[in-house]
């Protein structure tokens, strides 16, 4: 079977990490035809857009996608294409699988958490204003519809991969109704779920009890801001963003992608660390059925990562982006 699939390479070190993830899934054996396609910081030079009508149309056509980072101005220029995303193509779950590794230095041992998070709304709806010169005023926006489908989303994958407990995120004690109407939704599907334990924990305890005890945690179910900052302490407790991959999900199209940003300082240099991008592709493998692929990479990383010689530089290790690659796949024979 052949599978079509698009591929965005992505700014800074996204060609590079990119495109040693697909040499290892096409190491595997899978047979895909990448679709590739550019959008962000290069689309911008070439077309006069971040994100051309054509890369939306080839991800419609392909439901499936692996992109890398794409390098948003901070304070001006063009809004975030990963936010653009989400919004065009309605990708309301972002998933961020946290799990350690042996070998390499973290703070925790034995992690293995979901982070699940609601993609379209909160306050990266982007709905902001300058009230005066001295005074500007964004809108947090929560959805009944919106939380009800991302909770059940989390409680579902739960069950799915024979998770225990889900725990929702909020800051209820505080935004009473927007925070409130999100947890009156989990309190709702949790309902349904009478298998998952069911756990609430305010946003700021939540910060805290993850990084003392992230092993208590199974399945984390936040709101967008909540989501995105917990995602970044999560992959802080198992050695960087660098290990953490993660999936933008809607109800038929998938985006797959590494976590971490576009690194333009390193980019070009034979520097990157890949395994977010291997890892998100593992993501993908598993979404369109790739079981045994997907468990082939898998391993071959453990292998690769325990042995501190043949890990990147950013992990205290002498290997660049294309010696790793090859190590791994070496690893997968």
């Amino acid at each position: 079977m052949t599978y079509n699939i698009t591929l965005i390479p992505g700014d800074g070190i996204g060609p590079e990490v990119i495109s040693a993830a697909v040499e290892v899934m096409e190491a595997t054996g899978v047979n895909i035809k990448w679709e590739k396609v550019v959008a962000g910081a290069n689309a911008m030079e070439s077309e006069g857009t971040p994100l051309p009508d054509y890369v939306i149309n080839s991800i419609e056509k392909n439901k499936v996608v692996l992109k890398g980072p794409i390098t948003t101005p901070i304070g001006q220029g063009f809004r975030s294409v990963n936010v653009r995303l989400r919004k065009k193509l309605n990708l309301f779950a972002n998933i961020r699988p946290i799990k350690s590794f042996d070998g390499v230095y973290s703070f925790h041992k034995d992690v293995d958490l979901i982070i699940v998070r609601e993609n379209t709304e909160d306050l990266y709806a982007g709905i902001e204003r300058m009230i005066d010169q001295n005074k500007a005023e964004s809108i947090k926006i929560i959805t009944r519809q919106a939380s009800e489908r991302i909770c059940k989303y989390a409680f579902q994958m739960a069950r799915n991969l024979n998770r225990k407990k889900v725990t929702l995120v909020h800051k209820a004690n505080i935004m009473k109704l927007s925070d409130g109407l999100f947890l009156e939704c989990g309190r709702k599907i949790a309902k349904d779920y009478q298998d998952i334990e069911f756990q609430e924990m305010i946003v700021d305890a939540m910060s805290m009890k993850l990084v003392q005890f992230p092993q208590d945690y199974d399945v984390i179910l936040a709101p967008n801001l909540y989501g995105d900052i917990l995602s970044d302490l999560a992959a802080g407790l198992i050695g960087g963003l660098g290990l953490a991959p993660g999936a933008n999900l809607g109800e038929d199209i998938a985006v797959f992608e590494p976590v971490h940003g576009s690194a333009l300082d390193i980019a070009n240099k034979n520097m990157a660390n890949p395994t977010s991008a291997m890892l998100s592709g593992v993501m993908m493998l598993k979404h369109i059925g790739e079981f045994e692929a997907a468990d082939k990479i898998e391993k071959a990383l453990s292998k690769v990562l325990k042995d501190k010689a043949s890990r990147t530089m950013d992990l205290g290790g002498k290997q660049g982006t294309k010696e790793f690659t090859k190590k791994v796949i070496e690893s997968m024979k």
